[in-house]
């Protein structure tokens, strides 16, 4: 039980915050909650199966347009918007998947990177996504069960604990999926593919079911990003998202899911305070000091955040920073 005692303990934690929180503080836990779930969904690709991806804001950017395309003026159901959006995602998945998939190291980089820009023009140049500008979620999703209505994301508190649910959800599917016999493989996949093939695995199929599962995962939380936000546009597409989305894990420690948890939280605490007003003018250049940041923790824990807890993991780090003055 002891790997699900800091997971459980954070989740319980977690579901006390709103009675102390500020609306905007609860505002911003709601954001970190669904990129961990962006991230949980690469780290599947990146940390378990060797799958660098700079394409993959694609899927969260189109079940984040689906949930809106398909609510309407009048807005719609949970129960058929959420499968909509998580399914549109699978769907461009698993055709991005099965073409990108024949390709390798940095062409398999820059082939998802070009179907994730296809997916960007088609939102940013045509009315159906309402251009550059973006559409609005007018109506939120609800889920009403015989007039009753059980579940209403444009109440705060039903939107930030099915939020955690998802999150919930997406952590332990994704643990059970490391320790299973499909987990196993994706890590000898990492780990030596050619050996794998040679034992009689179907490599490709492992791969595509990979790509298509991190897909739909990041299409929830595009779901849930527009059921937060009330508006998308085409900047969740862009490859700056899937650049952020892949700093992130590398941030919290790669092959590790509570890392990419982590590096979800560092990496938009760090983009919120550099955007703040405490840092006065500075505050306008945060890409160029959230960069150097992120650099310096590269430098000096090139086990991400996570290696921190690891067995001399402040050690490491003390000598790392020493030898850096010296």
């Amino acid at each position: 039980m002891r790997p699900w005692l800091l997971p459980t303990v954070a989740l319980l934690v977690l579901a006390a915050l709103p009675a102390v929180l500020s609306p905007y503080t609860q505002d911003l836990v709601l954001k970190i909650a669904i990129y961990a779930i962006f991230a949980l969904s690469l780290e599947l690709l990146v940390g378990t199966t060797g799958l660098v991806s700079l394409g993959h804001a694609a899927f969260l950017g189109i079940g984040a347009y689906v949930t809106v395309l398909a609510s309407g003026d009048g807005g719609g159901s949970l129960a058929l918007l959420l499968p909509l959006a998580v399914g549109a995602a699978a769907a461009y998945a698993l055709f991005v998947g099965a073409l990108s998939l024949r390709t390798k190291g940095v062409y398999f980089i820059m082939v998802t990177l070009a179907f994730a820009q296809m997916a960007y023009f088609v939102f940013h140049d045509t009315k159906v996504g309402g251009g550059s500008d973006g559409i609005f979620l007018y109506v939120k999703p609800v889920l009403a069960v015989g007039g009753t209505t059980l579940l209403d994301l444009d109440v705060k508190a039903h939107l930030y604990y099915t939020v955690l649910a998802a999150l919930a959800f997406t952590y332990t599917l994704l643990a059970v999926v490391n320790r299973s016999r499909f987990g196993h493989a994706l890590a000898g996949i990492r780990a030596n593919e050619q050996r794998m093939r040679a034992a009689g695995f179907a490599t490709t199929g492992y791969k595509l079911a990979a790509f298509v599962l991190a897909g739909a995962l990041a299409g929830l939380a595009g779901f849930l990003l527009a059921a937060k936000d009330g508006a998308v546009n085409p900047e969740l597409l862009s490859w700056h998202e899937s650049g952020a989305v892949l700093l992130m894990i590398i941030l919290g420690g790669l092959g590790s899911l509570r890392g990419a948890v982590l590096g979800a939280v560092a990496f938009t605490l760090l983009k919120e305070f550099y955007q703040s007003a405490l840092l006065g003018p500075l505050a306008e250049r945060w890409q160029l000091t959230l960069g150097l940041t992120i650099i310096a923790f590269v430098a000096f824990l090139p086990s991400g955040l996570i290696g921190l807890f690891g067995r001399g993991g402040l050690i490491g780090l003390r000598k790392r920073l020493a030898g850096a003055r010296s």
